[in-house]
């Protein structure tokens, strides 16, 4: 029997109940009870939504109130000391402190920190593990939620994150193998699994991403030792690997005591013939043919094609379903009213992919005849797509065709541009900057969809909006910062913002996807060719130049940034759409310098995010990336200051890229990890300067002067001083000026403080 099941569903809700209720609980608006409460409906409506698209399974667990990843650690009790956890069940308190660093009450935490999931923009709190590490069944919210389904009468499949990629994931406090832990993990998981069978379950799924990524010996044997523990004959384990193609690891994953597997075909198409070479025909095999991480329509025809060609070998059971969780994805495109109405049809969303699963089936086990006119309207609507050829601009494909060879490098290398810098800036020591963007008020925010409706006119609008980077400018002349920024009050999100204001983008009005917490962004889609039509930021720029004798930051978002964070065409190559987007990027660069900007940052936080899971795809990726920003920066002179900033990310094994970037000035997150992350940076001896940031801005406490003091002097340990520049680890939007100006000032000061130790 072919089965159709999902792997998770997004948490947020159509109206992003979630972050409104997280928001207030967070400000003491609402109660524990209440929140909980907005919970409890938002699973019940999204399981209601995938049981009527036909799901035989629903998944359970998938829901969080702040990360997945962060609810697996709390239910295996492995919460660090500084928490001051009492070891009973873990509250709503204890679960917000590790994810922000402040208790209900007030009280001041380091959080956990926080990186991106694997190759996704969606970021995970980091387990913390240390060798006495103890584990205990710390939370049943898991079963509850599973008692819930069940009670509406559904068919539940628990979601639950696998030890090895929980392990694999954390972060180690002290010195020794992980590995070492696994015999007192899994203990824990054999409670779970029993609570489970109590509850009458009859599948689980267990994820473990890592199988797609390259495993050292050690790790491959310890899955068999796992999932030989874990194995319990009254519950059926699905064990699901997605992101990429299991590779070596195929022989591994397929003989493994479970029983079934579950694969993604949209990213690793090639892996379907060696893993019907592997695996037995007693076990349930989910084929991922719907791609759960981006927005376009299935092409059912093919799909199609590859259920029947699984079917002539394998025997066994056969399960369809998106490639990962559904997480990446808006919920309805049924609510988008104002997309464009030959590209609209092309797209398919949350539950949009599930009806795709279900017609799919209907196709494959009583033919396409039982299936139409569905099926047809389907397939003329992939067809449209691949006939469209006004998706394709002849002039930015002619420049693409035509880029010079040392259209991608500044006219001599960081030793000579640093000097000739100097001369220009006049910057002290340890110079003191942000990352760009500032509180964002309700005033601002009412006046840009204001502007956006048509109720405020256009130069109200400009002359608000003025007022506000004038206010920007002297808040930071007066905190003494000494290359400001505009702050940015026009702008709604640093992708969508520049998307607007290209040509081949599109945006929707609701879809709205999570990237951490309550953090959410409503990635644009790249649907043609790529370029500008006009200057983006120029006249707000030269505006706040003119109110300030200090340096003013042209703020810029980079090209593998849009790329990765945005849904990005399939017709095409990525890399071929990331050089699109760096012309585009350059020419804006250069207006900028013309326009009298004399330091341009061009972010890249999502450079390490586009990384191939398997080291072999690096050196592609990477070489293209970096070729993409250079293009973005190279059409400047060497007096100009190029920055860059990168966040949540580790830079260990991708140090030699970074530095290939040949930015100026880097400024990355290092906050939560003490520092931790210079040693990338130190270790190799990064040629250019470096601004690791000394206070978290995802975190509502004030830092202290003495914190950041200690962070600079640590960071002075290990760059030459004439390399270390001074910034918080993120832009601003996000907090509230009584929280900003308080923390920045105390970071000049503590600039200020080292300036005079060192002298």
């Amino acid at each position: 029997m072919t089965k159709i099941h999902n792997l998770g569903f997004p948490r947020i809700g159509k109206n992003r109940e979630l972050k409104i209720a997280l928001e207030r609980y967070w400000h003491g608006e609402i109660d524990a009870d209440a929140l909980l409460a907005v919970g409890a409906e938002l699973r019940a409506r999204h399981w209601q939504l995938q049981s009527s698209c036909g799901l035989d399974y629903l998944p359970v667990g998938d829901f969080s109130y702040y990360d997945h990843v962060l609810d697996t650690t709390a239910m295996l009790g492995a919460i660090p000391p500084r928490f001051n956890w009492q070891g009973s069940q873990v509250d709503l308190d204890t679960y917000f402190r590790m994810a922000r660093g402040q208790s209900a009450d007030g009280s001041s935490y380091r959080a956990l920190e926080m990186t991106k999931w694997f190759d996704t923009n969606y970021h995970y709190l980091v387990p913390e593990i240390s060798a006495d590490q103890k584990f205990s069944l710390a939370c049943t919210k898991l079963f509850d939620e599973t008692r819930a389904l069940l009670a509406l009468g559904h068919q539940a499949k628990p979601v639950l994150l696998g030890p090895l990629s929980w392990l694999w994931l954390a972060k180690t406090v002290g010195h020794f193998d992980k590995l070492d832990l696994l015999e007192r993990l899994l203990p824990v998981y054999q409670q779970i699994l029993q609570g489970l069978v109590e509850l009458d379950v009859d599948w689980l799924q267990i994820d473990e991403p890592i199988l797609v990524m390259d495993l050292p010996d050690a790790w491959q044997r310890a899955f068999e030792m796992t999932y030989a523990t874990l194995q319990h004959s009254s519950i059926n384990i699905l064990l699901t690997s997605y992101f990429g193609g299991l590779a070596d690891n195929t022989a591994l994953a397929c003989r493994l005591p479970v029983a079934g597997l579950h694969i993604d075909l949209t990213r690793a198409p090639e892996q379907l013939d060696s893993v019907l070479a592997n695996f037995s025909n007693r076990k349930v095999l989910s084929l991922g043919l719907v791609d759960g991480r981006n927005i376009w329509r299935t092409d059912l025809t093919t799909a199609l094609a590859t259920v029947e060609q699984v079917r002539q070998s394998f025997l066994g059971h056969l399960w369809l379903a998106p490639s990962c969780s559904l997480l990446h994805v808006p919920i309805d495109l049924a609510r988008e009213t104002g997309l464009n109405p030959l590209v609209k049809p092309w797209l398919a969303f949350a539950r949009q992919k599930l009806t795709e699963l279900e017609l799919l089936r209907l196709a494959f086990v009583e033919g396409i005849d039982a299936a139409q006119p569905e099926w047809d309207a389907a397939a003329a609507t992939i067809a449209s797509r691949s006939a469209a050829a006004w998706i394709c601009n002849n002039k930015v494909r002619a420049r693409l065709e035509n880029l010079a060879a040392n259209l991608d490098r500044r006219l001599n290398p960081f030793p000579i541009r640093k000097t000739l810098q100097q001369q220009k800036l006049n910057l002290p020591l340890f110079p003191t900057t942000t990352i760009g963007s500032f509180p964002q008020t309700t005033a601002i925010r009412k006046a840009r969809l204001d502007y956006k409706r048509g109720t405020l006119a256009e130069q109200d609008y400009r002359t608000f909006m003025a007022e506000q980077i004038k206010q920007c400018v002297r808040e930071q002349e007066a905190l003494g910062l000494d290359v400001l920024v505009h702050g940015e009050p026009e702008r709604n999100d640093m992708v969508e913002y520049f998307g607007e204001r290209l040509d081949g983008f599109m945006f929707t009005s609701h879809g709205w996807v999570q990237s951490f917490g309550s953090r959410y962004v409503k990635p644009p889609i790249i649907y043609a060719d790529v370029s500008r039509p006009l200057p983006m930021t120029v006249s707000w720029s030269y505006y706040a130049q003119s109110l300030t004798d200090r340096p003013m930051k042209g703020m810029l978002t980079g090209p593998v940034t849009l790329l990765n964070w945005s849904f990005v065409r399939d017709d095409q190559s990525r890399e071929q759409t990331a050089y699109q987007l760096a012309l585009a990027i350059r020419d804006e660069v250069i207006d900028l310098e013309q326009s009298g900007i004399q330091v341009i940052q061009i972010d890249e936080p999502a450079f390490r995010e586009g990384l191939p899971l398997r080291q072999a795809d690096w050196p592609s990726y990477l070489n293209w990336a970096a070729r993409a920003f250079r293009i973005s920066a190279g059409g400047v002179d060497d007096a100009t200051q190029i920055h860059t900033h990168m966040c949540y990310a580790e830079f260990n094994d991708i140090i030699a890229a970074i530095a290939d970037l040949d930015a100026d000035v880097i400024t990355i997150e290092t906050s939560r990890s003490n520092m931790e992350l210079l040693d990338a940076f130190t270790d190799f001896d990064y040629p250019n300067q470096i601004g690791p940031g000394v206070f978290d801005i995802h975190s509502p406490n004030l830092p202290a002067t003495e914190t950041m003091v200690e962070l600079l002097k640590i960071a002075a340990s290990r760059l030459t001083l004439d390399k270390l520049w001074v910034n918080p680890d993120c832009g601003l939007k996000t907090r509230q000026w009584s929280e900003v100006r308080p923390a920045l000032a105390a970071m000049v000061n503590a600039a200020k403080q080292l300036r005079e130790i060192i002298v």
